[in-house]
């Protein structure tokens, strides 16, 4: 499980004004603790039953963008969201990066029967308790964008209830951010994405780069995305310690991984 070291300095000074249902994670944080069942606990009063937050970010600005990625929902989804390249199907993708700061409310049953790739991303969702819920995207100065997931395992979340807690969701959303990046840039913790097998996806889309094809072409000839198609890149860089796509393509080369290039 992830778990933050101890810090030289305070994360948060004295003189900061902290909501106090969040000094839980603050206190975990600085004593080094794992923050997911203090995380779980605050997500639980807030009316949810788990929790994600997933970016991209550069460490420094001669490199290409890390993935990074925290979550109290078990590793064992994470893989299968990974290696089953979801990101391309999971309906809130869109919903989040079309309304940036806003914070949406959904439930499975609006997605249902779109196509078989989202009926069977929303089966398998389902199986580790996410059958609704609210999610917003934060803009982020280092690179890309946000995003921040509360996750409900009932089947429909109520707007009402949602709107009640808007404020406290949003800010603990947009605080944990804060947290876990000041954590990030500031201690050089790696992604914990470093070393993990790289999809069939990734090695398509790195095989086009290789090609010489750029996101827009990669795009077009998937039928997704160009965020999509970066996020498969940086997902591909962060697995293989890859300063940028040049050396990621040919890191995979040398590995032989590349029979033929599609």
């Amino acid at each position: 499980m992830l778990k933050f070291i101890e810090f030289s300095q305070p994360l948060v000074r004295d003189t900061q004004l902290i909501p106090e249902s969040f000094r839980p994670l603050i206190d975990a944080a600085r004593q080094g603790r794992d923050l997911i069942p203090v995380v779980r606990q605050i997500v639980k009063g807030l009316g949810f039953d788990s929790f994600m937050c997933g970016f991209s970010t550069m460490l420094r600005p001669d490199r290409s963008a890390n993935l990074y990625v925290f979550t109290t929902l078990p590793r064992e989804w994470v893989q299968l969201y990974d290696q089953e390249a979801y990101i391309e199907v999971d309906p809130r993708i869109p919903l989040v990066y079309d309304r940036t700061t806003t914070m949406v409310v959904w439930n499975a049953r609006e997605f249902c029967g779109r196509s078989p790739e989202v009926d069977r991303f929303l089966k398998n969702a389902e199986k580790y308790g996410i059958r609704s819920g609210a999610c917003f995207g934060l803009p982020d100065d280092h690179q890309n964008g946000v995003l921040v997931c509360y996750n409900s395992s009932v089947g429909e979340v109520q707007f009402e209830a949602v709107e009640r807690n808007l404020g406290a969701l949003l800010s603990f959303g947009t605080y944990f951010h804060e947290v876990f990046m000041r954590t990030i840039v500031e201690n050089g913790i790696p992604s914990r994405l470093r070393g993990a097998t790289l999809t069939k996806r990734e090695l398509q889309v790195l095989g086009l780069v290789a090609r010489g094809l750029t996101y827009q072409d990669i795009s077009v000839k998937l039928s997704v995305a160009p965020r999509t198609v970066k996020f498969h890149v940086d997902s591909a860089r962060t697995k293989m310690c890859a300063l940028n796509r040049q050396e990621a393509v040919a890191l995979a080369v040398k590995a032989g991984l590349f029979d033929v290039l599609p």
